[in-house]
């Protein structure tokens, strides 16, 4: 087998020695530039720090106008003041479900006489400090939610889950949502993306093993007749009311069903 020449070789074999010297030459950086890439570095990484200290809130709110996307999670926060309204007393003792709960916690966590907590259904790796505070102190916890809660029936008032549900198959459906209405005293609300509608995209294949099935009402109502779970009829008219009052761009579907007694 016959070999290539080298390359290398038959530069230097072609008297090209001078240039490569010459190219060594100037690759040699001054002090001045090297302190120049090191300013610029170290003003990356402060940059980089101080973004990352953030709001999560800010992320979904970036990942939405970025991606043409929609986020549940953004819009519970955006209606806390209907959700207020319609549940009145209801609003004292919250469980979130759903991706970013640290930030709907946080926002629930500054209302008057109200008690908040969440389940994050996957790993928290890119956590900030305040979402970690909230982690350590029990208030968010991580948890699969394929699985049955590890709370007693009727432990919170109200159950809000967004950007969850969408990511589960029937076959979990069948488990979780009557799981999430069984430990609710006075009612369970979610919201769910409009089919048609770009979701979000927050690593979905890698944290959730699928990406997103936006059903339509139809969908959910006939699901929710299957399960044996009702709407909140009276629920529903305030929050109708309210909104007609405070009016929003509503970017996901929102049910309100009677807890499962």
């Amino acid at each position: 087998m016959s070999r290539r020449p080298n390359a290398a070789r038959r530069i230097v074999d072609g008297g090209s020695i001078p240039f490569v010297g010459a190219l060594h030459s100037k690759a040699q950086t001054s002090p001045l530039l090297s302190i120049g890439i090191f300013v610029v570095g170290a003003l990356l990484v402060v940059v980089y720090l101080y973004h990352g200290s953030g709001s999560r809130s800010d992320d979904i709110n970036s990942l939405s106008r970025l991606e043409g996307g929609v986020s549940c999670t953004l819009e519970v926060q955006k209606i806390i003041p209907i959700l207020k309204k319609t549940y009145g007393d209801s609003m004292k003792k919250i469980l979130h479900v759903g991706p970013e709960t640290c930030s709907v916690v946080s926002q629930l966590l500054k209302q008057a006489d109200t008690e908040a907590w969440g389940i994050e259904p996957y790993e928290l790796d890119d956590a900030d400090f305040s979402c970690k505070s909230v982690v350590r102190k029990g208030i968010v916890r991580v948890a699969d939610i394929k699985f049955p809660l590890p709370y007693r029936p009727k432990t919170f008032s109200l159950v809000i889950v967004s950007d969850a549900l969408d990511y589960l198959s029937p076959r979990y459906l069948n488990k979780t949502v009557p799981q999430l209405a069984r430990v609710a005293s006075d009612g369970l609300v979610i919201l769910s993306g409009y089919p048609g509608r770009q979701r979000a995209k927050v690593s979905e294949l890698s944290k959730w093993g699928r990406p997103a099935k936006l059903r339509s009402s139809t969908w959910w109502i006939r699901f929710f007749i299957q399960t044996s779970l009702e709407e909140n009829e009276s629920a529903v008219k305030k929050f109708e009311q309210s909104v007609s009052k405070n009016p929003y761009n509503s970017a996901c579907q929102v049910f309100h069903l009677k807890p499962l007694h």
